[in-house]
Formats: C-alpha cells, structure tokens, sequence
C-alpha cells in the first residue's frame, strides 16, 4: 500500500495553501499533483463528486474534499503533533479564527486578487490549468476566459464600489496591522506553534494575499510580520513549540476577536435563521443549494448584501459543538472572555435545522 497522502491542488488555491501548510506541519510524506483540467475529470470529480479542490488521498486510497474535513480526519489518524489546543479558551479560539480565515478573509482576498492590478500574473496561473504544456500567451488568452468566471463571484461577496473603501481600510488598518503587532510576539496565533486557526489564516493570506503581486507587496511593506509568520508555516515541519500556558489567549488578538464578533457573527447567526426559513419553504428538498437568497453584512460604516452560503452554517455548528462540549467549569472561564470581546450572545445561537456533509454535499440532517 503506498504509504503517501496525495494533495490535488494549485499554488493559486485559496484554499490548497491551507492543507499544504497543514501536511507540511504534520510532516507526513506527502506529493502534490497540479489540478489541470485532466486531473479535475479523471480524478477529483469521479471520486469527490464535486468541483472543488483541494482533495487528499488518504493511503488507503479515500478521496478527502474541504479542508476541514481533512484536517479532522488526519488529526484522528495521526494525533501527534496535533494542532487542536487542550485548553478551553485556546480551543474555541482557534475554531473562531479557523472561520474567520476561511470564510471573512475570502472577503479582501478575493478583492486585492481581482481588483488590483496582478495581471497577467493571474492570468497565466489559471491558464495553467487548461493548457499546462503551451506557449504563455495562449496560457494567458485561457486564464482571462476562466478568470472572468472567478472574478464574476466578486459582487456575490459584497465587494462593491460602495464596500470597496471599508474593506481596504478594514484589511489595511485592522486586520494586516493587529496581526502585525500579534506576530511582531507570537511566532504563530497561540504561542510558539500553530493551531487549527493559523491554518484557517493561512488560505487567504498566502494564496492571495502574499503570493499574488501587488497585495504580496502591500503586505511585506505594512505587515513585515505577517509575512514572515506566512513563510514561516509553509517551513514548519520542525516546528517543536507549546501553546501559551495556562490557557492565556494574547492581548494582542483580542481587538480582532472584537471585530470578528461585531461584523463576521451578524452574518453567521443571520445564515442560520435563513437557512431555517429556506427549509421550511422547502420541506421535501433534502440537499442545500451552496447559496439561497442575499442578506446585509457590514464592514465599518458601510452595509452592502452579499449572497447567503449555506455551507457557513456547517462551520458554526463545529464552533458551536466546541463550546457546549465544555463542562460548567470551563464554560465560565470562556465565557468570561466571550463577554470581553462581545461573544457571549452568538455561542447561545441555537440551531434547529442541522446540516450534514454527504458525499461532500450539504444535507439537513435526517
């Protein structure tokens, strides 16, 4: 049985840089084959069902897709090195921060992707993924083609001409400058070796936000920090550090927790009461649609609609599940610190309509 996990990605992926930074970390041998076209029809779509990258073959020869999902189930498989912390605090942290990389950063992301000027760069990256083996300029002539579908999911993220000035400001002078000052610290979120959430952190801002052109300049001038904490999780398979003692939580991260509650958990709790309302206006459906409908978010002063993913509940109910598995004890002490940064209220979310991962689809559960 070949003893190697296999990565399908690309170094473009949003998300393949936050399972190639988890692999590396795990330090198990590992290949990463480049998704071209041929591989999405002869393997990933076959055997995940789904257009959606990355996928890890397990060496018993299972098929994982999203990033979570594989994390989970490497964790299980090889619980040294683990990256989930013991403590409560720490713990529910690291889950908080796992989403807010996974699905907030997807916001400037997507934006400093395309919106800035990183072209042809980009254009060549997603032409690789068509026409690998040809000249540059027909690479470049297909990635405009593709490209022109990424970019169209732009103004389904609420990136506007109205948000557009809040969410640079936002990115600019919160989120690149707090975590900053965090990593001018801490070499990783919690201490001195990564945890589920620097993993989280890891898809937006190296995928997007470090390796493509002009956002990778911008951060290296106001955020030499994040940029080296960025290098640092692509190299840490020696990584031999402990998280904070004690169960601290750094101060430094509390101002991003704040803001973390104040506009990313409007949006969340509004998923869930939506995603009730669509099933109850649909009671026969059993698989989710990845989006149903648009609500309003708001980034500083400025409130735009954007589409309402349906997968995002999947991810707060795991956030959920953390902290109501604490027992009364260590439900105080993280509640005390919920309270701090404006939490409490969103951890009291109750969800009547689970859902379910099958077969790498959304379902209610039965």
């Amino acid at each position: 049985m070949n003893k190697k996990y296999t990565l399908y990605g690309a170094p473009l992926s949003l998300y393949t840089g936050k399972a190639r930074a988890y692999l590396l970390y795990k330090n198990k041998p590992f290949e990463e084959v480049f998704s071209s076209l041929k591989i999405y029809k002869e393997i990933i779509i076959p055997n995940t069902g789904v257009r959606f990258i990355p996928v890890v073959k397990t060496p018993s020869g299972e098929y994982l897709q999203d990033t979570a999902t594989i994390i989970e189930h490497m964790e299980a498989a090889h619980p040294e090195r683990s990256i989930v912390p013991a403590g409560a605090k720490q713990k529910l942290v690291s889950y908080l921060f796992e989403t807010w990389g996974d699905e907030w950063l997807v916001i400037p992301a997507m934006h400093y992707r395309w919106n800035k000027d990183n072209f042809p760069f980009i254009y060549q990256e997603f032409g690789k993924v068509v026409a690998p083996n040809m000249p540059a300029f027909i690479r470049a002539f297909m990635g405009k083609k593709i490209g022109a579908k990424f970019k169209g999911f732009v103004p389904m993220l609420g990136i506007t001409q109205k948000s557009i000035p809040a969410i640079e400001d936002w990115y600019e002078n919160h989120v690149l400058k707090c975590l900053d000052a965090h990593f001018a610290k801490h070499d990783y979120l919690l201490g001195d070796k990564p945890c589920t959430g620097d993993f989280g952190l890891m898809g937006p801002l190296y995928a997007h936000l470090y390796r493509d052109p002009e956002p990778g300049k911008l951060m290296k001038k106001i955020a030499p920090n994040v940029a080296l904490w960025v290098e640092r999780m692509n190299q840490a398979k020696d990584v031999e550090g402990e998280y904070l003692a004690d169960d601290v939580i750094p101060e430094t991260l509390l101002p991003i927790l704040r803001r973390m509650f104040a506009e990313q958990w409007p949006v969340l709790k509004s998923i869930v009461s939506r995603v009730e309302a669509w099933s109850k206006q649909n009671p026969d459906t059993i698989e989710l649609p990845r989006s149903i409908g648009e609500h309003e978010f708001t980034i500083g002063n400025i409130t735009e609609k954007r589409a309402i993913g349906t997968f995002q509940q999947w991810k707060i109910q795991r956030i959920l599940a953390c902290y109501n598995e604490f027992d009364s004890t260590k439900k105080s002490d993280v509640d005390r610190l919920l309270n701090e940064v404006g939490g409490y209220e969103f951890m009291q979310i109750s969800i009547n309509n689970p859902v379910v991962r099958v077969n790498n689809k959304l379902r209610f559960k039965p």
